[in-house]
């Protein structure tokens, strides 16, 4: 495993991080362990959950969210100090009018309410899960601010941002002298590129980490989806993720895997392999998040983690990528 520094600061993260949107949602606690033990054994030192991770993200129960953060609670005893970990909050995690949002009301409970799922006393990077239009950013970034001081988190992070909400996180951060947000989380894959018009153009001249989610195109470009075949019984596609089903009808994604298909082969890799090895052989890509939910995911996608691609093949994705309508550059 290599590691790469998380933007300006000194904090070394591992170029792939495991996310836990999978733990009690779809597998149980002891599939969540085997997980997470294959991701520590391979060098994985970055964990990215949420408070809202669970299975009430399928069923709308307010009591089933923050079920991954438990686990992890759990799993991680005796351990804590190995690994990095990373959380996120904003959802309407409960029922009152102010259960939610990035208000400093909510930003104290909800980091309370983490740090008593997780069994720990601290946050290492504490992240904004997506912009809220409703509260002012200054009061958020105060509420982190205080909470930085008190030591309760180590780093602030912002999820889903556009390049113009995180550059108006920094001039307010840079005006007042508070914490700034030191990484950004988007989605990014081969057939998601939208950050690279402006976003990482931004990142690139602040020096924020990128930590991007989602690198298989949800398991899309693991190969194991089939234009006009039904999908395997336990993926998530079958289990009814919504936002799947939406970026399969709405995404050319099919016609790209039929293109990058031979590329992986003739380097006798995994589509998910070369998938992985594509988003990394970026350098403003910090660290690339697994969403697994098996060991084997896990084992077969690091296999050729720290390989990276040639001039040529990014030029031949990037032209593939043109003609079915992916990349305008």
């Amino acid at each position: 495993m290599q590691y790469r520094k998380l933007g300006r600061t000194g904090l070394k993260v591992s170029e792939v991080s495991l996310g836990t949107m999978a733990f009690g949602r779809w597998i149980d606690e002891k599939a969540s362990e085997e997980v997470l033990d294959t991701a520590l054994g391979a060098g994985i030192n970055l964990i990215d959950t949420a408070d809202v991770y669970g299975s009430g993200m399928d069923t709308q129960d307010r009591s089933r969210f923050g079920e991954a953060e438990e686990i992890l609670g759990r799993q991680l005893r005796g351990r804590r100090n190995d690994i990095l970990l990373a959380t996120k909050f904003s959802a309407h995690i409960g029922a009152g009018v102010n259960d939610g949002g990035q208000s400093r009301y909510h930003v104290y409970r909800a980091l309370e309410n983490s740090l008593r799922r997780l069994q720990t006393d601290h946050i290492d990077l504490y992240q904004v899960h997506v912009f809220d239009p409703d509260t002012p950013i200054e009061e958020t970034l105060r509420a982190l601010d205080d909470l930085v001081k008190q030591g309760k988190i180590r780093y602030l992070g912002c999820s889903n941002h556009a390049a113009w909400q995180l550059a108006k996180a920094h001039g307010i951060s840079a005006l007042h002298g508070l914490h700034r947000f030191e990484s950004v989380q988007p989605e990014y894959s081969l057939i998601t590129r939208g950050i690279e018009r402006e976003l990482v153009p931004f990142v690139e001249s602040e020096k924020v980490g990128i930590i991007s989610y989602s690198p298989l195109g949800r398991g899309i470009l693991s190969g194991k989806y089939r234009q006009g075949e039904a999908p395997p019984t336990d993926s998530r596609l079958a289990l009814g993720e919504k936002r799947l089903e939406l970026l399969l009808e709405s995404n050319p994604a099919y016609a790209l895997v039929d293109k990058i298909r031979p590329l992986a082969e003739a380097r006798g890799w995994t589509l998910a392999q070369f998938a992985l090895s594509w988003v990394l052989s970026h350098s403003y890509v910090t660290s690339a998040i697994l969403g697994a939910s098996k060991p084997e995911q896990i084992q077969d996608a690091l296999q050729h983690a720290e390989e990276r691609l040639s001039a040529d093949e990014l030029a031949a994705i990037d032209e593939a990528s043109r003609t079915i309508g992916l990349f305008s550059k």
